[in-house]
């Protein structure tokens, strides 16, 4: 894992410490709202109130009727600021007059790294609560608990916890330096990305690598290295990226799979600054655009990325 690469991966970024211990305590948010440096972040779904070019900071006094409040920890500087999430209903939100909302895929890349931190960890936590409103066990209400961090069945001691689901990315190139780019079914057609897929149950990070790209493209990898990771709150992935090559020992056949898969191509670095005018690359806050600017040698001035 190469410090250098991981610096560049825009959802990884933070200068937060989470601060759990304070979870615990009864009368947290209490004592958040007492506090005057307290600033909260305002969510409308996976999107956040700008002010300017940034997240909008608010007082606790100035915080719209909240849904949800979530405690996402101090700044790690002299001041230790208190940082909390509230996330509004779809008619609180609508009723803000002149509000300015942002997307994390958009901004992530944007925002300095306290607050893509926070960006990020909100996002991904309301997620999760906006899918576990009831017990997979006994199918009870839950309700939030331990500063946004823990739902739980209210006098059973039932807690749930947040998950994150792991998904390895793959930067697959061949014998002459040319890296496998595919077209997703749910894309647009000129749209490229690179190879990726959820790590099964029972599964090693490594014969995820090996499996998704032969599924998806039908060529056979070896030697998978790994790079590093990013979240991906959308709904609740972990992105593992990796770094692979054709194993020339075996035979394998350039073959998309038809499904997920639409088209796969390589290219050299000379063939993708050509096509740039022509297809579409992930976007700038994302981590297959790390990886590919890595295999490239640098940033790739892309205008239709997304």
């Amino acid at each position: 894992m190469s410090s250098e690469f991981t610096a560049r991966l825009p959802l990884s970024r933070h200068r937060l410490d989470r601060d759990y211990l304070a979870r615990n305590r009864p009368n947290l948010f209490t004592e958040l709202w007492e506090d005057p440096t307290t600033r909260v972040l305002v969510l409308r779904g996976s999107a956040a109130l700008l002010d300017g070019d940034g997240l909008a900071l608010f007082p606790p006094d100035r915080v719209p009727e909240s849904d949800l409040l979530l405690y996402l920890g101090r700044s790690i500087d002299p001041d230790a600021t208190p940082y909390v999430a509230a996330v509004l209903s779809e008619s609180v939100a609508e009723n803000l007059e002149g509000a300015d909302w942002g997307d994390l895929r958009v901004l992530g890349s944007t925002l300095d790294d306290l607050q893509a931190g926070l960006f990020t960890e909100a996002v991904a936590l309301a997620n999760w609560h906006s899918v576990n409103r009831f017990s997979p066990r006994t199918g009870e209400p839950t309700v939030a608990a331990l500063g946004g961090w823990v739902r739980r069945v209210e006098g059973e001691g039932h807690d749930l916890f947040p998950r994150t689901d792991a998904a390895i990315i793959v930067g697959v190139t061949d014998a002459d330096g040319r890296i496998l780019l595919g077209s997703n079914a749910m894309w647009k057609s000129n749209r490229y990305s690179l190879l990726a897929g959820f790590v099964e149950p029972g599964e090693s990070l490594e014969n995820a690598v090996v499996r998704e790209v032969f599924e998806e493209s039908g060529i056979r990898v070896t030697n998978p290295v790994y790079l590093g990771s990013q979240p991906w709150p959308f709904p609740a992935s972990l992105m593992l990226g990796y770094r692979a090559t054709v194993d020339e020992t075996m035979r394998s056949e350039l073959t998309p799979d038809g499904d997920e898969i639409l088209e796969v191509r390589w290219f050299s670095r000379e063939e993708l600054t050509a096509s740039l005018g022509e297809i579409a690359l992930p976007g700038s806050t994302s981590i297959a655009r790390a990886i590919l600017e890595d295999w490239y040698g640098g940033p790739i001035e892309d205008r239709r990325d997304w």
